[in-house]
């Protein structure tokens, strides 16, 4: 890695104008690490909530008229350059977030397949013909961007989940003001960047920080808003549903989970725990779709904890910067608070630690990985995303225990199955109630498939061909 890298000066961005703090409030930006203060961000004042709305508005007719194929060359030379950034880019989200430097350079490559995903779509958004019931009427149904946007997007994929937004956003032909997260603002801004770079026209992409309620407030109820997305909590996404209700507005949702993982007795038991494992422990286990909840049938049970437990405690925990490091810390003290209180809520219920549990000697937010066997269903972590390096493993009996064991929650956003049995997996992916399955591996999202939960887990889809249609609506226009 380039020891010359330097952490930037932050800014907003409005109507193509990076603005600096100047006399702004500003928020201190920590690199969990080392605990170090990374930068300084400036607060949005009500009137760069103005603006930035303004900015949209005004640019809204411009793109939209814009032809799909120079929007998708311009989506196609910011994915290009992003590339041609990633070891910077690379380097931000892990001195902002923490993940190590591998996970973070994955992380870049997706954002950018983003981009190249929406470019693709946008040349595609065709509307259709339909047949008339009387000679010469001419029946036309006809895709439009439903115009501009207000998003948000969390710091846990600081760089894929305003990636997703936005290429949607711009590759639908609709202008949009994004509310990245004030934990992670360097790598959004270099995004922001990349596209402004690539010909975006100014004030077609808008980016604010500072206080997420006035934010959200001013934005959602603007009547120059016509659609809201946002990824996040599911408490939170039912204060913005309602907001956006309110006006009418569309809103797509991509709200919390808590995934189940069922594991069969024909599997690999050791080769499961090992693809599980990974999966939990990537980005320190704060992901929407992280296996949490792990229900292993009995007869390999105990082949499927020892194996799972064994990784965790031989897994290397440390700075993501250092060579080697599998796993970096917590975003953030809240995340590490989190662990401490649902470890000891388990333990107090009877659950039993088989790795981790503790805090290890390093001056960040770190947590071992940690492995609770025989979790029942009556502690927090049961019920409570942990969004942190926690997996609770208990067993169960037959098919129709661990569908109900899987189903029982509100929650449904991603869920895995391990069989090699076919029928299993049929009946397994017919009845779990999840937006997203995986059966024996655990990639839950790719820019070219849809992601979307059901229940308490959210509305509306990203990604794919239902990613794009999100931004759309449908104009009938029917001509004699």
């Amino acid at each position: 890695m380039d020891n010359s890298l330097q952490y930037p000066e932050l800014n907003l961005l409005i109507g193509g104008q990076a603005l600096a703090a100047g006399s702004r409030r500003t928020l201190d930006v920590t690199d969990p690490a080392t605990l170090a203060v990374l930068g300084r961000l400036p607060v949005a004042t009500s009137d760069d909530i103005d603006a930035a709305l303004d900015a949209a508005h005004r640019s809204f007719p411009r793109w939209r008229d814009t032809p799909a194929l120079e929007r998708a060359a311009i989506l196609r030379r910011a994915a290009a350059l992003m590339r041609e950034r990633a070891p910077r880019l690379a380097w931000l989200i892990t001195r902002e977030l923490g993940k190590p430097l591998a996970e973070s350079e994955k992380e870049v490559a997706t954002a950018a397949e983003m981009f190249e995903w929406a470019a693709e779509e946008a040349r595609r958004t065709y509307g259709r013909l339909i047949p008339g019931r009387v000679a010469g009427i001419r029946q036309m149904a006809i895709p439009e961007p439903v115009g501009p946007v207000a998003a948000f997007s969390g710091w846990n994929a600081p760089a894929i989940t305003p990636s997703r937004k936005i290429a949607g956003a711009l590759g639908a032909g609709c202008s949009i003001v994004i509310k990245p997260s004030e934990e992670t603002p360097a790598i959004a801004l270099e995004i922001g960047r990349a596209l402004a770079d690539a010909g975006l026209p100014a004030g077609t992409l808008n980016m604010l920080f500072g206080d997420p309620g006035e934010i959200s407030r001013r934005l959602i109820e603007s009547p120059l808003i016509r659609m809201v997305t946002f990824t996040g909590s599911t408490s939170i996404g039912r204060e913005l549903a309602v907001m956006a209700a309110a006006g009418l507005k569309r809103a797509t949702l991509e709200l919390g989970g808590h995934a189940p993982v069922l594991v069969f007795d024909d599997a690999d038991a050791e080769a499961a725990a090992d693809t599980v494992l990974a999966a939990k422990l990537r980005n320190s286990g704060q992901i929407c779709t992280s296996p949490t909840r792990m229900y292993v049938q009995r007869g390999v049970y105990e082949r499927f904890v020892a194996r799972l437990a064994e990784r965790a405690r031989g897994w290397r925990v440390g700075n993501g910067l250092d060579a080697g490091v599998q796993m970096g810390p917590l975003a953030n003290p809240r995340r590490l608070a989190a662990m401490e209180s649902m470890v000891a809520d388990a333990l107090a219920h009877g659950a039993q630690l088989a790795a981790g549990g503790t805090r290890p000697d390093l001056p960040g937010w770190f947590w071992a990985p940690t492995v609770l066997r025989d979790a029942g269903t009556d502690c927090m972590a049961a019920h409570t995303e942990p969004f942190g390096p926690l997996a609770l493993v208990s067993p169960f009996d037959d098919l129709d225990e661990g569908l109900a064991l899987a189903n029982r929650l509100p929650f449904g956003l991603a869920a895995y199955v391990f069989t090699r049995d076919s029928a299993i997996a049929r009946t397994a992916t017919e009845r779990i109630e999840s937006g997203v399955v995986c059966v024996n591996h655990c990639q839950a999202s790719l820019p070219e498939t849809p992601f979307g939960g059901f229940k308490d887990s959210g509305l509306g889809k990203e990604g794919g061909i239902e990613g794009l249609q999100e931004f759309m609506q449908i104009k009938y226009v029917s001509q004699i």
